[in-house]
């Protein structure tokens, strides 16, 4: 069974004002015309102190952003550079979003309450610095979903319809607007120290490491705190690239802006869920070169990490960083195996035989087209069913299938014993969002929600990084 979410009290942090002003710009909300309560996760709530909350008290925090007692008296805005599409960018930093406030979890992990879509920052450019609706029930199903699938993931907090009509070049307008709250482990981005090397801002730079070390991996600094840091962001990062691949997911916007320190996934715009094992499938229209392709986000990944190990070299000479980086492609292997054995109920045996496995149901996948969601329900604790896997592509898959034993967890849940997979493909999400677009009905979309939860609920925890 999935650990229970530690329930806890309220707990107000403003430990980001450490890093000084030049981190950040203090901001205001947008004054919206409407604040309709549209989402709230009450579920993760709890873990922060704040499922009591009022619906009135509720909007008046995350759809007016009256501050939490405690935390921060006021929006902060980050600032960080970024490599997007490969191609670097000094002059971005949260342009429709801001650190609203930082408390504590039940486990005593420091997190931060962040939005998108709550007005313009001076990072908005020539952006309105809003979020479509339909960008936030994308953003609550991909979170869900995530979370489900054991990815390391930000939580869809809050979602306030705002009544604003908004413009957009890639939906049809004018369209329903709304302000997004999500809560995460840190917003701190390999972007934030892109700036700082940037810049050469050695003071800055030192307090990022030091942030990341102590309070968002609960370390001290140690003789080469640097290094030590990239080693901690490879290895977790690894695991979100792998987590991604057992998923089935595509991120679509790996830019290194849009990856935190602490391998949390976040911030997601034309993510989709693959339907089968294809490594050339994409999420982002404009994505024209596939960079971001299903097969090639580890190597995103590993990239964008190799622009943190970069920019650490202000502080730190270069041996000790590759020496740390190059660990990423066996981590990210071994987090591959890991990971695909436990969506499957069963214990890998050696690595060799266990990556070979994988390999195998991933060709058998390939060749027959079969969908991921399903090869995962058919074969979860070894005992296949279905049809078409007696076809030649699998039987690699089925006869290294015995060596594996089944860890039998939650084998008796309702849910596989279920005919249809839990999936979460574009025509789905398109209809949940078509129901309340064109009938305001939002209990597809709480319907989804319901099975999603089911589903990791029968999985269970996913195992550990490392």
């Amino acid at each position: 069974m999935r650990t229970p979410l530690q329930a806890s009290k309220f707990r107000p942090e403003t430990l980001i004002t450490g890093l000084g002003d030049s981190f950040a710009d203090p901001v205001a909300a947008a004054d919206f015309p409407q604040t309709m309560l549209r989402f709230r996760n009450d579920r993760h709530a709890a873990t922060v102190g704040l499922a009591d909350l009022s619906d009135e008290e509720w909007i008046a925090h995350f759809g007016r952003f009256q501050p939490l007692s405690g935390s921060l008296p006021q929006p902060l805005a980050l600032r960080y550079h970024g490599h997007q599409f490969q191609v670097y960018n000094p002059d971005i930093g949260d342009g429709r979003g801001f650190l609203f406030a930082q408390l504590r979890d039940g486990a005593g992990r420091l997190l931060d309450l962040g939005t998108k879509g709550s007005g313009q920052t001076p990072w908005s450019r020539s952006g309105d610095g809003r979020l479509t609706l339909k960008g936030g029930v994308r953003e609550i199903l991909a979170t869900e979903m995530l979370e489900a699938l054991g990815v390391n993931t930000s939580k869809t907090f809050s979602l306030i319809e705002t009544g604003e009509q908004l413009y957009r070049g890639d939906e049809p307008s004018p369209t329903r607007s709304a302000v997004l709250t999500r809560l995460s482990h840190s917003h701190i981005r390999i972007g934030s120290f892109q700036r700082a090397a940037y810049e050469r801002n050695e003071a800055l730079m030192q307090a990022l490491v030091a942030y990341a070390l102590e309070q968002l991996y609960g370390e001290a600094p140690g003789d080469h705190p640097p290094a030590q840091l990239l080693g901690r962001v490879v290895e977790r990062t690894a695991d979100l690239a792998a987590s991604y691949m057992v998923a089935g997911f595509v991120h679509g916007v790996l830019n290194s802006d849009n990856i935190n320190v602490t391998g949390e996934s976040f911030d997601y715009g034309p993510w989709r869920f693959a339907p089968q094992w294809d490594a050339a499938f994409t999420a982002a229209y404009f994505d024209y070169q596939g960079l971001y392709a299903f097969g090639r986000q580890a190597e995103a990944i590993h990239w964008d990490v190799a622009q943190l190990a970069v920019s650490l070299r202000l502080l730190s000479e270069a041996p000790p960083l590759i020496e740390q980086l190059e660990r990423f492609p066996d981590l990210y292997g071994q987090m591959l195996v890991k990971r695909f054995f436990w969506r499957l109920g069963l214990m890998p045996a050696g690595q060799d035989e266990s990556a070979a496995f994988v390999q195998a149901t991933v060709q058998g996948m390939i060749e027959t087209g079969t969908q991921i969601d399903r090869f995962f329900l058919d074969w979860r604790h070894g005992d296949i069913r279905g049809e078409g896997y007696e076809a030649e592509a699998w039987r690699p898959a089925r006869e290294a299938l015995p060596a594996f034993r089944p860890t039998g967890a939650r084998a008796d849940h309702a849910y596989w014993r279920q005919d249809a997979s839990c999936s979460m493909h574009i025509d789905e999400v398109e209809a949940i969002w078509s129901a309340i677009d064109r009938d305001d009905d939002w209990g597809p979309l709480h319907a989804k929600v319901a099975a999603i939860r089911t589903m990791g609920d029968a999985l269970g925890d996913a195992p550990p990084t490392g």
